[in-house]
């Protein structure tokens, strides 16, 4: 068996897999792979991504540039021009960024499920009852992004950012193993709550970013904000940020998880369900007719 075999397998170990990645010091891990991410060393970096491969899929053949001067460059890449059409239907609410698909379906009452199992309240995820009221019996699609995917999110329609709530928190890997294992594990890690209004019909949309460990860190464009373990700044936001469909929101610095959320009259579109693959621009759920 190969090395890169034989890692992968143990990776996939779940039992270990989650040891590994959760019983160790998280915030502490978390801040010093921020740190080493940053170091400016092409021979370095490349070291590293030949390691990063042995561990997960890593495919850059859609990036625009071929060479990174740090894994940071690596980690938020763009892509090059056309690499991810974007649905131009005024119907259909785009995914916002390359994902593998998690729990998603109706919202019931103000509970959501992060694993079969494991439901969580949306009311403690967004910080309060108020924020979470228009989520009520709406739908909700989970969106994990891979350690190896592209970062960067966009907006899933023409829409406007009114306000963004920062909630510090913990950095749990956001993995299946440990969806499985940790209850209400989305309200316990660092997350920010962006809430959207559609042009179309003034809908309003949610967009939940989780980090996790070794990503504890989300950067928005506009508002300008990098929020991360040691952010001391406001943590409510007002804002009124117009976006075309398609334009980019801002990035994780390694990968992590962001949560859908929209009201009642909402659904998945065609084909989204757990476990499906799914690229940025790309159906994810429909507009009420």
């Amino acid at each position: 068996m190969n090395p890169r075999s034989l890692t992968q397998r143990l990776v996939r170990h779940e039992g270990l897999n989650f040891v590994l990645t959760n019983r160790i010091p998280r915030a502490a891990l978390t801040r010093a792979m921020g740190w080493y991410s940053r170091i400016e060393s092409p021979l370095l970096t490349k070291v590293s991504i030949a390691l990063w491969r042995l561990f997960g899929e890593l495919d850059l053949s859609d990036a625009r540039v071929q060479r990174f001067g740090s894994l940071h460059a690596c980690f938020t890449r763009e892509l090059k021009p056309g690499a991810r059409p974007v649905d131009t239907d005024p119907r259909v609410l785009a995914s916002p960024c390359d994902a593998i698909v998690g729990a998603c379906g109706q919202v019931h009452g103000l509970r959501a499920w992060q694993a079969k199992g494991f439901d969580y309240s949306v009311a403690q995820l967004f910080g309060s009852d108020a924020a979470a009221a228009p989520w009520r019996d709406g739908s909700y699609a989970t969106l994990r992004l891979t350690s190896g995917m592209y970062h960067r999110f966009h907006a899933p329609h023409d829409a406007r950012i009114e306000h963004v709530t920062y909630i510090s928190g913990d950095t749990w890997n956001v993995n299946p193993p440990a969806l499985r294992r940790v209850q209400r594990l989305y309200c316990l890690n660092e997350r920010a709550a962006l809430r959207l209004r559609l042009s179309r019909g003034g809908h309003p949309i949610a967009l939940v970013p989780v980090a996790a460990i070794l990503v504890a860190s989300l950067r928005l464009h506009a508002p300008d904000l990098r929020l991360h373990l040691r952010y001391r700044g406001p943590s409510e936001i007002a804002c009124d940020v117009p976006l075309a469909k398609g334009d980019e929101i801002g990035w994780f610095e390694h990968g992590s998880t962001i949560i859908v959320f929209a009201p009642a009259g909402f659904a998945l579109a065609r084909g989204i369900e757990p476990g499906q693959r799914i690229r940025m621009g790309q159906p994810l759920m429909t507009l009420p007719p």
